[in-house]
């Protein structure tokens, strides 16, 4: 970065620290050139571009090729300026995401901004959230989308015993109700869905085929627009203990009933889940499939448990 010209393998070697000690200490030159290599290697892993120059007269002679790291990579626009203030949320919209789910262009831009070297404000810096990636499936997805290629995957359906193949163009990730999602367009069935990320059963195989990345704008809120309308359709009527985990966990999304809650979902199963996960905390009044799906869970969870032989007079 120190030079617009670049740095010979040489010069690197004899100059840099971590280099210099090691050629002091009486690496050989094999071992230091096989560092180098690997150096490269871990920085263009990380997105940092090593650019190499070769002889202007044959550029295709390395032999005396110079090394260097674009100074564009750590430049923001000249006319591109930040408060403090935003220079927190930036800060602080990075470390919600783990480098491995980070997109090339947000680390590029996170090196940008830290490279200002300018202070942030101090408020909101002890307060840093997570989003935790549970499903394998997220980063190969979201690879594809960044790349434009389609994907195929094995994925079960609700109420489905057996996978079956699915070939979409990836259009958006999105979180709804604590889960994630990838939105895109069914070649098979020639249209926009919406697909569980918890229910893809095989790896994520992304292929040669392109498609036009430009339809992606506004996916995400497609994608979001549609699951809305679809736990609109869905609600359940609940009791809920006060005081309760699930009082605390339901309560976010939960409306004021008169006997209860209504809680809207998107996915029966998935929903029936969660529910049984409450045990006595929660009682299901209707739909009764919902229901239904509730106490066969707990009915499992008894007989697991050496309870399944023993009949009381009491509901489920």
């Amino acid at each position: 970065m120190a030079t617009e010209q670049g740095l010979t393998k040489e010069t690197i070697l004899s100059s840099v620290a971590g280099y210099r000690e090691q050629s002091g200490a009486g690496a050989s030159k094999d071992a230091l050139e096989k560092m180098f290599e690997r150096d490269k290697q871990t920085l263009r892993g990380l997105s940092i571009q090593v650019e190499t120059i070769g002889d202007y007269a044959d550029p295709d002679d390395l032999r005396e090729a110079r090394y260097r790291i674009p100074t564009a990579e750590y430049e923001l626009p000249a006319d591109i300026d930040f408060t403090p203030a935003e220079l927190a949320v930036l800060n602080l919209a990075g470390g919600v995401w783990s480098e491995s789910s980070m997109s090339a262009d947000a680390r590029s831009g996170l090196r940008k901004i830290r490279a200002l070297g300018i202070d942030v404000d101090e408020p909101i810096i002890g307060y840093s959230p997570r989003l935790n990636l549970r499903e394998p499936s997220f980063v190969p997805l979201q690879r594809a989308s960044e790349l434009g290629r389609v994907v195929a995957f094995d994925y079960v359906k609700p109420g489905d015993a057996a996978p079956h193949r699915r070939r979409i163009e990836p259009l958006a990730l999105v979180e709804y109700e604590a889960r994630w999602h990838v939105y895109g367009f069914d070649l098979d069935q020639q249209g926009d869905r919406t697909f569980l990320l918890s229910r893809i059963t095989s790896d994520v195989e992304i292929t040669k085929t392109s498609f036009d990345v430009a339809a992606r704008e506004h996916a995400g809120e497609r994608a979001l627009a549609g699951l809305d309308e679809l736990a609109a359709r869905q609600q359940a009527l609940v009791e809920i203990a006060p005081g309760t985990e699930a009082a605390l966990r339901l309560s976010r999304r939960a409306i004021p009933a008169g006997q209860g809650f209504r809680v809207p979902y998107v996915d029966v199963h998935i929903f029936a889940d969660e529910l049984a996960s409450y045990g006595p905390e929660v009682r299901v009044v209707e739909p009764a499939d919902l229901r239904d799906q509730v106490i066969s869970r707990l009915r499992r969870v008894l007989a697991a448990h050496g309870g399944g032989t023993h009949e009381t007079g009491g509901a489920a």
